[in-house]
Parts: structure tokens; C-alpha cells; sequence
């Protein structure tokens, strides 16, 4: 996999997905800064969905810091939040051995 984005088609995703290699590791982005609730939410599990090791970390631009989704995932994923320049947030979304394999990523109700 080359450095430059190329479109990852991800069913029932409302946003482009994108994927590319970034320091060694496979990096899987979406931007949800658009979407209304719950899109960001959906998106979000789905992406969740793709992390299956170390190697693996996805990358969500959102308009605000979507506290609904915490609360959902902060046992089974590292999750390191950023303020971007432009006023939104970047979460980068990592894989925790052992514990991202239990996470319920089921449930997209967003209540943040």
C-alpha cells in the first residue's frame, strides 16, 4: 500500500472512506465534520469495524468532540483527540490486543 489516499468503499458508510500508508502502519480516514447525528456515529463503527491489529489505526475529522462515542469505546480502543487549526477535532483510533476484539460495535444510537 502507497503513502497516497485511495478510496476504500465501506457499505453503508455516508461519508468517503480513504486509506493509505502512514509511518508503517495502515491508516483508515473518514471526515463526519458534515454529518448530522447520528451519521457520525455509523460511520464511526463501521470504521471501528477495520481495526483488526496493531497495524491498523483509524483517523475521524468531526465538527465537535463526539462524546456519545466514548463511552462506547473507551475500554476496547486507545483514543488520542486533537484540535485541528480549522476548528474541528481529529481523533486517531488505535487497536488495543485483546480487548478491541470485544468491543459491541453494533449499536450506532448516539446520545452525546
Amino acid at each position: 500500500m502507497s503513502s497516497f489516499k485511495k478510496a476504500l468503499h465501506v457499505e453503508g458508510a455516508s461519508v468517503p472512506f480513504f486509506e493509505y500508508e502512514q509511518d508503517g502502519m495502515r491508516v483508515i480516514e473518514f471526515d463526519s465534520s458534515t454529518c448530522v447525528p447520528p451519521e457520525p456515529m455509523v460511520n464511526a463503527m463501521l470504521g471501528l469495524a477495520m481495526i483488526k491489529d496493531e497495524c491498523t489505526k483509524l483517523i475521524m475529522i468531526n465538527h465537535k468532540s463526539p462524546m456519545g462515542l466514548y463511552p462506547k469505546i473507551d475500554k476496547n480502543f486507545e483514543v488520542q483527540e486533537s484540535k485541528l487549526e480549522n476548528g474541528k477535532v481529529k481523533l486517531e483510533i488505535f487497536y488495543k490486543k485483546g480487548l478491541s476484539e470485544l468491543a459491541d460495535l453494533n449499536d450506532a444510537s448516539c446520545m452525546g
